[in-house]
């Protein structure tokens, strides 16, 4: 059974049924928005990259929807751990309009961060959740900050609650929404990390997103 349910056919079956229940979930929740101004800007020229506690990580396509529906035409990339649940994910993300490079923020990281530089370099915006694949829970990983200061892309901190959800007993304690309830997504105003200050930057991602997590949170 184990084998069956790690095969390719049932793991995109998978991510297709989940995926279809994260739509459900994106039209029936009410969404309120704080930092509105901040999801405009992605509706602009510039490329930016947009970043997410992995605890968070089901809310990414209602934070797309949103971008969309203020005028984003850009297209979203997320960065898939090679990892069986990290691919999972991927497809899941990939089937709500969201391509995918694999690596993560840890291992495979350069291969990652190369296709990520492209991204970037084609005028497409990037998602990431700095401190996935497997944590330590909020504390994010050196990659986005590296990233930033190589391609001069901004960063872009949001923060997500969700009333009706369950907590999982992950590494992440990730919520899954359910329909049909209320969320408030807090998109906080983008930053700049220098070329040579990638660690200087990475404590201020690292400030920036609790700060966002913690005042999106009751």
């Amino acid at each position: 059974m184990k084998k069956i349910l790690r095969s390719a056919p049932v793991q995109h079956f998978i991510a297709w049924v989940l995926a279809l229940y994260i739509r459900l979930v994106m039209v029936t929740q009410n969404w309120r928005v704080e930092g509105g101004e901040n999801i405009r800007l992605l509706a602009g020229d510039a490329s930016y990259i947009v970043i997410f506690w992995h605890e968070t990580l089901p809310s990414i396509p209602i934070f797309l929807r949103k971008a969309r529906q203020a005028g984003m035409t850009k297209q979203g990339v997320g960065l898939a751990s090679r990892h069986r649940d990290g691919r999972l994910v991927g497809n899941v993300l990939l089937n709500l309009g969201l391509e995918q490079v694999a690596g993560s923020t840890s291992k495979g990281g350069p291969a990652g961060l190369r296709g990520l530089v492209r991204a970037l370099g084609d005028g497409k915006h990037v998602t990431l959740t700095p401190d996935g694949p497997r944590g330590p829970r909020r504390v994010a990983a050196p990659g986005v900050a590296q990233l930033a200061a190589f391609t001069g892309a901004q960063v872009i901190p949001c923060g997500v609650h969700i009333a009706r959800a369950i907590t999982l007993k992950s590494w992440d304690r990730m919520r899954l929404p359910f329909p049909f309830g209320r969320g408030l997504l807090v998109v906080g105003a983008p930053l700049t990390v220098p070329p040579d200050e990638w660690e200087a930057g990475l404590a201020a991602i690292n400030a920036a997103l609790n700060n966002v997590q913690e005042r999106a949170e009751p």
